[in-house]
C-alpha cells in the first residue's frame, strides 16, 4: 500500500501544510513553560542532594512533605505532592529500606498506617532543606520585592481559581 504524497521523487517528505493544522507554539504555551522551569529547577537542586545523599527527586519530595507534615499516609503524601501513587509507593519503599522514614499504625485508626521521618531522616532533611531554600533564594534574587510578591500572587491565583476553572472546563 502506498501513501499518497508521502514523499517526492528524491524520497524526502514534503513540508507539512501548517495552515491546515492547529497551531501551538510550545515555547509560548504556559503549561509547557512552567513544566520546563519546574523540571530545570528541580533537577538543579536534585543534583546537589543526589550526589551527597543518593536521593531521587521523588524520594526527597516525600521526605520534604513528611518533614513539614508528619504522620501522613502514602495516599496523603501523593495528594500533597501531586505525584503518582505508584511513584510515591516506590519512593516510600526505598526510604523505608534506607531507614530514612518509618511506618507506624495510626493511633486512632488501627487500619491506617502513617509515615514520618526517622531520626536519620531528620538529619538528612535538616541538611537538604537549607540547601533547597538557598537555591530558591538564588533563583528569585533576580526579582525585586514587588516582582516576588506578584509572582506569589500569580502562582496562588493559578493554583486556586485558575486550576479550578481548568478542571471545570471553564
Amino acid at each position: 500500500m502506498t501513501v499518497p504524497n508521502a514523499s517526492d521523487a528524491t524520497g524526502a517528505a514534503p513540508a507539512a501544510d501548517a495552515t491546515r493544522h492547529a497551531q501551538l507554539e510550545l515555547e509560548n504555551f504556559l503549561p509547557y513553560r512552567l513544566s520546563v522551569l519546574s523540571n530545570r529547577v528541580s533537577q538543579t537542586i536534585a543534583d546537589l542532594y543526589q550526589k551527597r545523599f543518593g536521593l531521587a527527586i521523588t524520594e526527597w519530595r516525600v521526605m520534604a512533605v513528611l518533614g513539614r507534615f508528619p504522620d501522613l499516609s502514602a495516599n496523603e503524601v501523593a495528594d500533597r505532592t501531586a505525584m503518582d501513587k505508584v511513584a510515591v509507593s516506590r519512593a516510600v519503599a526505598r526510604l523505608l529500606e534506607r531507614s530514612l522514614i518509618k511506618r507506624e499504625i495510626h493511633s486512632d485508626d488501627r487500619r491506617r498506617s502513617v509515615l514520618a521521618l526517622s531520626e536519620v531522616g531528620y538529619s538528612v532533611y535538616d541538611e537538604i532543606a537549607p540547601m533547597a531554600l538557598g537555591c530558591e533564594q538564588r533563583l528569585v534574587a533576580t526579582l525585586d520585592d514587588e516582582e516576588k510578591a506578584m509572582l506569589d500572587r500569580l502562582l496562588r491565583k493559578l493554583s486556586g481559581p485558575g486550576l479550578a476553572a481548568l478542571r471545570d472546563g471553564g
